[in-house]
């Protein structure tokens, strides 16, 4: 098998052929059914597929992560992958990434006398667990790109406008658009 060192040589080869052959913006998409009787969310991206369950306190049968979790992962998947690819565009060496991500979810939110309390994850925070032989100022470079570049922890912590459609019965019956544009023009 081979080392983290390794793959990120591999990593290195692979940003710099991106650099000399940009891509441009692409569609990412994911679709997400609900399964008869017992609700468990199939997420379907690419050729690929996760379970999303809700635990047996909630009416699931706990067969997956809740989407909250699932969310927190994606952060932590996230930022792991972008400290390779920094790391290999730096050059600095890795022997291990461990990235621990955190947050709140409180049940009450939106509740009768709980309406302060967020209805999404919130708190989050993550911990990166490294190893290197590279020293204090380059893990703090490294861990300022991770920051400026990742992308779920950007979309995360930057404003977002999300439109969402509703169709019944083949016909659209709502839409809707939640985020900053939409606080602007009601405003406006």
């Amino acid at each position: 098998m081979s080392t983290l060192r390794e793959y990120l040589v591999q990593k290195r080869d692979a940003l710099i052929r991106r650099r000399e052959e940009p891509r441009g913006p692409r569609t990412l998409e994911a679709t997400v059914t609900a399964e008869g009787r017992s609700g468990v969310r199939r997420i379907r991206i690419r050729d690929f597929q996760v379970v999303s369950d809700s635990p047996a306190d909630f009416a699931g049968y706990d067969l997956g992560p809740g989407s909250p979790e699932l969310q927190l992962g994606v952060l932590g998947s996230c930022l792991t992958h972008v400290f390779l690819i920094q790391a290999a565009d730096l050059e600095i060496p890795l022997d291990a990434v461990h990235v621990r991500v955190q947050g709140d979810l409180d049940g009450r939110a939106r509740q009768e006398g709980f309406e302060h309390i967020p209805v999404y994850p919130h708190n989050i925070s993550y911990d990166v667990q490294l190893e290197s032989t590279a020293p204090a100022e380059d893990i703090r470079r490294l861990h300022e790109r991770v920051e400026a570049t990742c992308p779920i922890l950007n979309l995360l912590v930057q404003p977002q406008t999300i439109e969402g459609t509703v169709h019944l019965n083949g016909a659209e019956a709502s839409r809707l658009t939640i985020g900053l544009e939409a606080a602007t023009a009601a405003q406006a």
